[in-house]
């Protein structure tokens, strides 16, 4: 019978910065509380659809689909669906039906080649994550 190793070799990535900003991101999720998380995933959003921008004017289409990809499964598994519709009311509920909307929008984008579709999505998460910063600092400046 074979122990399994003590420890697993290491892979080292093409691109280093890539792989420090992937460290450092999951230094500062082990970390946070819900509300830092929830303004990482808005950060998160928002880097994907300027990646996914970027790609689609430059005509690469693979980064272009891994960034559209990435920004709908922030909204998809990470924003939407730890949504509390119970204690959140009609407020949870608008929010369900609005990121609901978005991931549409964007697999759309993702389909059509469409920057506006982009575009129209972060425009519309923006004012959020501004809420959202500014009930953190309002709860930060509370305390």
């Amino acid at each position: 019978m074979f122990a399994a190793p003590l420890f697993t070799p290491r892979r080292v990535a093409p691109n280093h910065a890539a792989a420090y900003q992937a460290n450092a991101l999951e230094i500062q999720v082990a970390g946070a509380d819900a509300h830092h998380l929830v303004t990482l995933l808005f950060e998160g959003f928002e880097q994907a659809a300027v990646e996914a921008l970027a790609a689609l004017s430059k005509g690469d289409t693979e980064l272009k689909c891994r960034a559209l990809t990435r920004a709908i499964r922030i909204v998809d598994e990470g924003l939407r669906a730890h949504l509390n519709l119970a204690a959140g009311g009609r407020l949870a509920a608008d929010l369900l039906e609005l990121y609901g909307y978005v991931v549409r929008r964007l697999t759309l984008a993702n389909a059509r080649n469409e920057a506006e579709l982009i575009a129209e999505c972060q425009r519309l998460m923006q004012p959020l994550h501004q809420a959202w910063l500014s009930i953190g600092h309002t709860a930060h400046a509370q305390r």
